[in-house]
């Protein structure tokens, strides 16, 4: 059933926690994306994280957030978290918002996945697409109390007794958490129905089963565990792409004789039929936090690949991943 298209795959996890950046905020209502002066920053955008604080989505999309703001190109910003069901939750309120081109939202492979998982009436072809901000390494991670050295330590128990080594992510199946260990598994000999996956909303609650011992090992962005990685509470087994990662002392998957290199991605989307003029404005606008000083350095201190796209080729990009998405889902039985 694996295809070479599965080993190496490039894409990117109901009560509304709101959570203010520090950017600002901003009443219901504010102006639009397309108000102000044509050269002037744009003001009142809200920005919507659909899952947890913490989460990569979360880390995110308040950097770019903040850097929108420092660099004069936008004001009176709000970031705030809309959780459940692997974000389609938070899809179905950007879809059932048409013409408000003062909301954005955070998205990425997560979220393509669940739309199929979790079969949702809202789907992404029905959003605009903004741009296509960045990939991700995933990380195999286990707490730093694990028996578990290496990657084939872990394989080994893994092969031995897969439902009694559990393997959380934070994403719903679809999502690049989800997808990690059942391509790894794949490719190991573990048979993916086997795997005991457990889903968790966001980062920071994976982060809490790892160092909880509720799982085995974690499959997730490498981001969001660099620090404990760094602070010794977790450690990282192999990262999923096909280079190492700077500043991360761990071998790649391909180096520990596994084939399969895999990179997660994240993106923004604007809601359905805001006119063209609103939607040039927004991708400028990111076009040029892009391009700052500011930005570059953060994709330095989080160990992000740019992987910029806008407008056409974000929205091309987008359509071909979410097919190729429901293809693998649909060979595991998801979709």
């Amino acid at each position: 059933m694996r295809t070479a298209s599965m080993r190496r795959l490039t894409v990117g996890a109901v009560a509304a926690g709101l959570v203010l950046t520090g950017c600002g905020t901003t009443a219901e209502g504010g102006s639009a994306a397309g108000g102000g002066t044509a050269d002037g920053p744009i003001s009142g955008l809200r920005v919507m994280v659909p899952n947890s604080p913490g989460s990569g989505y979360d880390t995110t999309a308040r950097a770019w957030a903040q850097v929108l703001e420092d660099e004069g190109l936008a004001d009176s910003m709000e970031v705030f978290n809309l959780e459940g069901a692997g974000g389609t939750v938070g899809l179905q309120r950007l879809v059932n918002e048409k013409g408000n081109a003062e909301l954005l939202m955070q998205m990425g492979l997560g979220v393509v996945g669940a739309q199929y998982s979790n079969q949702s009436e809202a789907t992404l072809d029905q959003t605009t697409p903004i741009a296509k901000l960045i990939e991700e390494a995933e990380a195999i991670v286990v707490p730093a109390s694990s028996p578990f050295q290496t990657v084939d330590d872990l394989v080994t128990a893994w092969k031995a007794d897969p439902g009694n080594t559990p393997v959380g992510g934070a994403s719903n199946p679809g999502g690049p958490d989800h997808l990690t260990p059942m391509l790894l598994a794949e490719e190991v000999g573990v048979t993916p129905s086997d795997v005991n996956y457990v889903a968790y909303d966001g980062g920071g609650e994976l982060l809490a089963g790892i160092l909880g011992g509720d799982i085995a090992f974690a499959a997730t962005g490498i981001g969001e565990v660099t620090e404990s990685a760094a602070s010794g509470d977790v450690r990282i087994l192999a990262v999923s792409t096909e280079e190492p990662v700077e500043g991360i002392d761990a071998p790649t998957l391909t180096e520990e004789g596994i084939d399969l290199v895999f990179t997660n991605w994240r993106g923004i989307v604007a809601a359905p039929d805001i006119t063209e003029e609103e939607t040039q404005r927004l991708v400028d606008a990111i076009t040029e936090m892009h391009g700052s000083e500011a930005w570059q350095q953060i994709l330095t201190d989080q160990g992000w690949a740019d992987s910029f796209q806008t407008g056409e080729e974000f929205s091309s990009f987008l359509n071909e991943e979410s097919a190729r998405v429901e293809s693998v889902l649909s060979g595991l039985g998801l979709a």
